[in-house]
């Protein structure tokens, strides 16, 4: 009897409780404004409406600098956070099994520490350089980040409660594949902010449009359907979708490559404590003349075109964002399908959870981080040069020595005489 309740109690690790759908929380004056609507017109209205309020907010945060940019990309990270692992808090709150939460809470704050860590020793060496405490945390930093991880690593097996180990390995699994989807990929996200505003707005912009155009060809004149996994997506919007992110991104690409702002890198600047965007644009922005092929030359009348070098990295970009990038999208809607549930949450009337808007953003951050760096980055003088003021005097003096060695070598510079 012992032995069949046992295999029973394992049993019921798997199963999946059917999870609440989260409730209705479009404003009540909303609500009455579009009451005599359809309810099909009255999403449309709902999802467009809040669409343009989230787009404003984001322009906001934009005018507001950088800073205000990785507030906000942390700020999504830790809601989207929450979101996914209250859904598996949900399944394991039912066995009242102990630290789960906290467990989660505390991997995120370990996880971020070492990510962000990072990001610092990296991007604001100088800053660095004169606080002592901050050396040491530097110096250390992956040393510390281990040993914090280590601490949550015992916690979690000193809470393992027999019979449902199966069940807590499943949610430790949870919990770091969740850490793996969210707080990684905002730190490619920042990475790339890093490289210039550019490569944060356009990537980003493409897939908000490609989901509009999507959303709005698939509402007019979508009928053929695209994948099972989410019924209302429409060959049609697809279509739609890609050919209209591609125009939008080199256009959007087209403005935003005349601003310095946009272009250069951020860089912080230790002397007035702000975050800069200011430096000579690289020959990516800056306008060269390209031949057209015939057929063009036959139907334009134009044998050449004015246009920024990066208008064609944004063809690559607007392309992986509309036919790569909603597969982020089927993806959440496998995994909400799999816990029977609707929506992530309930925080963007209309829309769902953040999740639910960002699913194709961090597949995006991805892509762009790899392009960047497989097509785009080369030496950067700028942060080899925070590097080396960071040694102590003999190091960069034998730095010295060795560079000039070399460059004598070459014929770049003469060699000193000595009387």
């Amino acid at each position: 009897l012992e032995k069949r309740l046992c295999e029973l109690d394992l049993r019921s690790d798997l199963d999946v409780p059917d999870i609440p759908p989260p409730t209705d929380s479009t404003p009540e004056i909303l609500k009455k404004a579009l009451s005599g609507l359809s309810a099909r017109w009255k999403n449309w209205w709902i999802r467009g409406i809040l669409s343009l309020a989230m787009i404003s907010g984001f322009f906001l945060v934009i005018y507001l600098g950088s800073f205000m940019l990785m507030l906000l990309v942390l700020s999504i990270q830790v809601k989207c956070y929450h979101e996914i692992i209250t859904i598996g808090y949900r399944v394991y709150h039912s066995y009242d099994l102990p630290w789960f939460r906290s467990l989660s809470w505390y991997f995120l704050l370990c996880v971020n520490y070492f990510f962000y860590g990072e990001t610092v020793a990296d991007y604001f060496a100088t800053f660095v350089q004169r606080r002592e405490q901050l050396q040491f945390l530097i110096r250390y930093h992956r040393f510390i980040s281990f040993a914090l991880y280590l601490t949550g690593f015992c916690m979690f097996v000193l809470s393992l409660v027999k019979k449902h180990y199966r069940l807590q390995f499943y949610m430790f699994a949870w919990t770091h594949v969740t850490l793996l989807i969210t707080v990684t990929q905002s730190h490619l996200v920042i990475q790339n902010l890093f490289e210039g505003m550019i490569w944060f707005l356009v990537p980003i912009s493409s897939v908000i449009c490609n989901d509009i155009a999507a959303y709005i060809f698939g509402f007019f004149f979508g009928k053929t359907p695209l994948i099972k996994l989410s019924p209302k997506k429409t060959w049609e919007g697809f279509i739609g979708g890609f050919f209209s992110t591609v125009v939008f991104g080199f256009i959007f690409s087209y403005f935003l490559a005349q601003h310095q702002y946009f272009v250069c890198p951020v860089e912080y600047n230790s002397e007035t404590n702000r975050f800069v965007t200011e430096c000579e644009p690289s020959e990516l922005f800056q306008i060269k003349k390209y031949p057209l092929p015939p057929l063009f030359q036959a139907v334009l009348g134009w044998e050449t075109v004015n246009m920024y070098p990066f208008q064609l990295h944004s063809i690559a970009l607007s392309t992986f964002a509309s036919l790569i990038g909603p597969f982020g999208g089927f993806f959440a809607s496998g995994f909400k399908r799999a816990f029977k549930i609707k929506d992530f949450a309930d925080t963007i009337p209309g829309h769902g959870g953040i999740m639910d808007r960002f699913d194709c953003q961090y597949l995006m951050a991805t892509f762009v981080h790899v392009y960047i760096t497989s097509f785009i980055r080369g030496p950067n003088p700028s942060k080899l040069l925070k590097q080396l003021l960071i040694l102590q005097p003999e190091q960069q003096l034998s730095v010295y020595k060795t560079l000039k060695s070399h460059l004598i070598e070459k014929g770049i510079l003469q060699p000193s005489l000595r009387v």
